[in-house]
């Protein structure tokens, strides 16, 4: 598992989702599955840059895995700050009346529901894994695909 280890400040959030990206790049993943990869590795990394070490600034650890037999990623979050499990709080209300009855959660139900598997450990550090099997679509079947113009 490859990692990068940054200060965990939101101005480092690019570098991260990049590195995540570079991973990801040769597989052919959908554009839908590359959104939903971001947007949950953009939750997890601005609530650590936004939360852990406040009002400080300390390190956070990014690792990146990408498995085959099924093609899957696997990301984890390490940081040794104040502890706490955002996947354990109560979902959002995504109702018409509670969406904006109150601040936060909205953005860590989007990660549970866009990932496959979302985990929180307390270790000597905080440990956040993120799970996504089946990043690439299959190839549409040769009936189904683009005609080529013979000239």
């Amino acid at each position: 598992m490859e990692n990068l280890t940054v200060n965990a400040v939101v101005e480092n959030l690019d570098e991260v989702v990049g590195f995540v990206f570079k991973r990801l790049y040769h597989y052919g993943c959908s554009k839908k599955t590359l959104m939903q990869i971001r947007l949950a590795v953009e939750e997890i990394f601005v609530n650590i840059s936004s939360y852990a070490y406040d009002p400080s600034v300390g390190p956070a650890e990014v690792r990146c895995e990408v498995r085959q037999d099924p093609l899957r990623v696997i990301i984890q979050f390490l940081d040794g700050g104040k502890p706490f499990d955002p996947l354990a709080k109560e979902d959002a209300d995504i109702t018409a009346d509670g969406l904006f009855s109150r601040e936060g959660g909205l953005g860590i139900l989007l990660v549970k529901e866009t990932m496959d598997d979302s985990l929180f450990r307390q270790t000597p550090s905080e440990l956040c894994t993120l799970k996504k099997s089946n990043v690439v679509h299959p190839p549409r079947p040769r009936c189904c695909q683009k005609p080529v113009s013979r000239k």
